[in-house]
């Protein structure tokens, strides 16, 4: 009972949110803003522009690989202040870029520390929650990268059209400056769990990958791609079809990830898994296809109503389900497979829904793009079918038995 009634909202966890957030937003704040923006400066083609998201990725990936083992040993904060000083020194280097490898080369330095960052945060703070209020808290948690994933590009696109690719830069740094004087109030750092008594530890790939994460890991990837052709290409789409002010897109987005996840959250407590995402992944697939047929703003801000519901369902949910699937001391390892599972998927949609805009257009790459979501219905329902045909076979094995 003692633990049931523990506090989730400490000032620890309200802090490591919010840091999240900053973090998070600055991202987001560069990359829908950065495609369209090389396109203009460097004049690059499609292939050129999906690397400016690819590379980014792949270095995010990378760096994730090893803060989540670095995070059983060494000092939380310290990995948190590097990872920092990587994207808020990278991000100023931007702006005295004056040609596309120097610019492909700092993208890959903020990914390095976005990867940490995006590591470390959601693993201090999984320490913090209450162990019977972990999925509560984590979709709290995840919120805020919910919330950042929808507004920053937002605020981005409003910032370089109307100020200037500079001021946007600016605006990056000092949000990213405003995370290191919050960070000196937590006091959650040193609350790392030891591995469990009579436990071995992971050893080999095991270390770094649980296979209990695939399910989870494999319907992330599936959700990001079509979140990779949003960032990428939702801007110069706003100009084929001449809709003004595509970055409102983003604002009904994070409006209607606002209203689903309260419900959505407690549904997956409830009920789990099966109650949320089957109907999130049909949200996201319809709301492809109304972004494929856009001629106005009302129908875009239509397809994006429907894209948060089901983006604010799935996403936290999934984050949820698989740091619960893990012993704490591998949370570290989770999150970190989490956050990959969505860089991958934004780096390789981006990629072939680049190569398919180059030979069609972007109205047809939409189209083509809801069929990820086609995709991540078919492997979840399979995977269902699966265990359940497993669970018969085990109880007729333990009847068999006696």
């Amino acid at each position: 009972m003692g633990e049931a009634r523990e506090k989730l909202w400490t000032k620890d966890f309200v802090l490591l949110t919010v840091c999240n957030l900053l973090l998070f937003i600055t991202i987001q704040m560069q990359t829908p803003t950065f495609p369209a923006y090389v396109k203009q400066a460097f004049q690059a083609d499609d292939f050129i522009v999906s690397l400016v998201i690819s590379l980014f990725c792949i270095a995010a990936v990378v760096a994730r690989v090893f803060t989540g083992e670095a995070l059983k040993t060494k000092s939380s904060k310290m990995l948190a202040i590097i990872a920092l000083c990587f994207v808020g020194l990278a991000t100023a280097g931007y702006y005295f870029a004056d040609g596309i490898v120097f610019f492909l080369l700092m993208r890959m330095v903020v990914g390095i520390g976005f990867g940490m960052g995006s590591t470390t945060f959601p693993t201090i703070v999984s320490n913090v929650i209450p162990n019977r209020r972990i999925g509560e808290g984590m979709g709290y948690f995840g919120l805020s990268t919910s919330l950042a994933m929808a507004l920053g590009p937002m605020i981005g696109l409003t910032l370089l059209n109307q100020f200037g690719f500079g001021s946007m830069l600016v605006t990056v740094v000092l949000l990213i400056a405003l995370i290191f004087p919050l960070m000196q109030i937590i006091r959650a750092y040193g609350k790392q769990p030891g591995p469990a008594k009579n436990a071995e530890a992971p050893t080999g790939l095991g270390r770094f990958f649980d296979k209990k994460l695939l399910l989870p890991a494999a319907l992330n990837f599936c959700l990001s791609i079509t979140y990779g052709g949003v960032l990428s290409f939702l801007a110069l789409y706003g100009k084929e079809t001449h809709i003004e002010n595509v970055g409102s897109f983003f604002l009904f987005n994070a409006i209607a990830m606002v209203l689903i996840r309260p419900f959505s959250g407690k549904l997956f407590d409830r009920k789990g898994h099966m109650a949320v995402l089957p109907p999130g992944a049909i949200f996201v697939g319809v709301s492809l296809l109304i972004l494929s047929l856009a001629s106005t703003q009302s129908i875009l801000l239509v397809s994006a109503f429907f894209y948060g519901l089901g983006y604010g369902t799935i996403q936290p949910s999934i984050q949820a389900w698989m740091v619960k699937q893990v012993s704490p001391e591998q949370r570290g390892m989770a999150n970190g497979v989490f956050f990959n599972s969505i860089d991958l998927g934004i780096a390789v949609g981006s990629m072939l829904l680049g190569v398919l805009a180059t030979h069609s257009s972007y109205s047809v790459m939409y189209r083509w793009s809801a069929l990820s979501m086609l995709l991540f219905l078919v492997i979840y329902f399979l995977s269902q079918i699966v265990n359940g045909k497993g669970k018969k076979a085990a109880m007729t094995s333990e009847n068999a038995g006696i």
